[in-house]
């Protein structure tokens, strides 16, 4: 999965590894402001596609964290981090993570939806993914533990309506017509 970027650099996508795992975790301590455990790490390593690291020229830049989330109603991607550290922003990675998840949504066939969670002061992040027909679908206060502030929206984008015969590709579907990337913290 390699693509260029406007300015001439090389974005790829590369897996998780026992190896590079703790370029993952460096990665995350800087781009969020949240720590994640070790079983949060373990269960990366085990997401196969749902879990790449990010290249730019390759330089790890960023990484993006799925899992997916059955119940007896649906089945949805939980986007568990997506981020980019910031002298790389600006550049496409973010969309390029991004389309990366709605391959797997669409090589999958069974994903209704694709949601987040995002802390609320966050504009960069959600206007991201507003750019990509997320929409704010509530508020959870109390989400996060030590930081502020603490409460979060749940950012989702449908894929699937159901019984409705409405188009569920998350690839064809997958952006407003914009401009070019705006400055946010995941692109």
């Amino acid at each position: 999965m390699v693509s260029h970027c406007p300015r001439g650099g090389r974005i790829d996508l590369g897996d998780v590894t026992p190896h590079n795992i703790k370029q993952l975790k460096r990665l995350n301590q800087v781009i969020f402001p949240v720590s994640y455990n070790d079983k949060f790490y373990k269960d990366v390593l085990e997401a196969g596609e749902l879990a790449k690291l990010a290249f730019y020229n390759d330089i790890v830049v960023g990484a993006v964290c799925c899992r997916i989330d059955v119940n007896e109603k649906s089945r949805k991607l939980y986007i568990m981090t997506l981020g980019c550290l910031a002298p790389y922003r600006r550049l496409g990675i973010g969309q390029k993570m991004l389309e990366h998840v709605f391959k797997i949504c669409d090589k999958d066939g069974n994903i209704d939806s694709i949601f987040l969670h995002v802390q609320i002061n966050n504009d960069q992040a959600i206007d991201f993914y507003k750019r990509f027909t997320f929409e704010i679908k509530e508020t959870k206060e109390h989400y996060y533990k030590r930081i502020e502030p603490a409460d979060a929206y749940v950012l989702e984008k449908t894929l699937r309506q159901d019984d409705t015969g409405k188009e569920n590709s998350a690839v064809v579907a997958n952006q407003k017509e914009v401009a070019p990337p705006s400055s946010t913290s995941l692109s």
